[in-house]
């Protein structure tokens, strides 16, 4: 540390350049901290059920397979199995296609199986007896201004109604809230409709079911429980999968895209990016100071001093950078939780992220810093003082 300051001046000799290179590395490691937070959500997803209080049953093979209805009455007979609802995908849009709205068509008791939603009586009495009613997410409603009463129409990606369009009309019946700000967040931003209306108003469905979900009486036994719902349907042309919410819409994202290998890539081409960036301003730094780096060898500074003085001066710069973005990260990354009402959930970055973090920050400072350090190491006193 006898040496902080060199370093410490060395390395805001120009500040212009000093400073651009750390926002540069500050935008790189708060992508990280984000996009690595996302990453390990994925991978980590659902690996047990232990704990769950909610399971999720569908179809093995593909999350668009339906399976039977009958499956119903035999998942609710399962040991340990408190009660059984269900759904299906409608996929909504608003207005225009990208406008795209969770939306699910759902059996009558599906709200009861998330106690953390509330439905004001009034509402959930009109929305059992409206047939095209709705119950709308409160972040949802506030978004497009939506109040109880209105009449919403909704594109289908998938399902025509009777007349062969895929628009429909719905009547909102009531809006749900979250008991707790940190719990909810999926059904706030969402539409659920009725099962019956949709599964009678379309030729496709037919009496089938996109998914069940199971509220378990013991969550310690959740796994069990799991694995007895899929004996139901083992050796036979719909076989299921049973996990908790959370590993459920893992899988459905992963079936779409690989989040790790998106992470991965856009990390990549990020940090290579960095590293050409840090290295010339590392480069150039050192080539400025070349009659410096001299006059410290004539002081009596050794080679490898030198070297530890240029290697430790790209390594604080890459570290001051990783540090404030890794930090932004995890600040802002409740924010946007809390600023989007729950509808967009950003993990924390704990401390997995700021080891891998960290290393990467010491690893890049070493390697960028690597050349010019060399160069500082190998100059020859004279040549240095001459300005060569």
């Amino acid at each position: 540390m006898k040496y902080f300051h060199l370093i410490w001046a060395a390395l805001f000799r120009r500040k212009t350049r000093t400073i651009l290179t750390l926002v540069s590395i500050v935008a790189a490691f708060l992508l990280f901290g984000m996009l690595n937070g996302v990453r390990t959500s994925f991978a980590n997803a659902g690996k047990s059920a232990a704990g769950a209080e909610r399971l999720q049953t569908g179809s093995k093979l593909s999350f668009i397979q339906p399976l039977p209805s009958a499956l119903e009455a035999k998942i609710a007979a399962v040991p340990g199995v408190k009660g059984v609802a269900y759904a299906n995908w409608f996929g909504g849009a608003y207005q225009d296609p990208h406008n795209q709205i969770f939306t699910f068509a759902v059996s009558p008791n599906y709200i009861d199986m998330y106690p953390e939603i509330v439905v004001s009586p009034e509402e959930r009495k009109a929305f059992d007896s409206t047939r095209t009613g709705v119950l709308v997410g409160d972040v949802l409603a506030k978004k497009y201004h939506w109040k109880v009463g209105d009449k919403i129409p909704l594109m289908s990606n998938i399902f025509p109604n009777r007349d062969g369009s895929k628009n429909w009309t719905f009547d909102i019946s009531g809006i749900m809230h979250a008991k707790n700000p940190d719990h909810g967040e999926f059904l706030q931003g969402g539409i659920l409709m009725h099962w019956k209306y949709f599964d009678e108003s379309n030729p496709y469905n037919r009496g089938q079911v996109g998914w069940y979900v199971s509220h378990v009486a013991d969550p310690a036994q959740a796994d069990q429980v799991a694995k007895a719902i899929d004996a139901l349907s083992a050796n036979s042309d719909h076989e299921t999968k049973t996990q908790t919410e959370q590993a459920a819409m893992a899988s459905w994202i992963k079936q779409m895209a690989n989040v790790g290998l998106i992470v991965f890539s856009i990390m990549g081409a990020v940090f290579f990016t960095l590293l050409f960036l840090t290295g010339n301003t590392m480069a150039q730094a050192v080539r400025e100071r070349t009659t410096e780096l001299g006059v410290l060898k004539t002081i009596g500074f050794s080679s490898a001093s030198v070297l530890a003085i240029v290697l430790a001066e790209s390594v604080l710069l890459v570290l001051i950078g990783g540090v404030l973005g890794l930090g932004l990260a995890a600040v802002l990354g409740p924010i946007v939780s809390a600023g989007s009402g729950g509808v967009i959930n950003m993990p924390p970055v704990g401390a997995g992220s700021w080891s891998l973090g960290v290393g990467l920050m010491i690893a890049i400072g070493l390697l960028v810093g690597a050349l010019p350090a060399l160069r500082a190491m190998r100059l020859n006193i004279v040549d240095a003082l001459a300005g060569r």
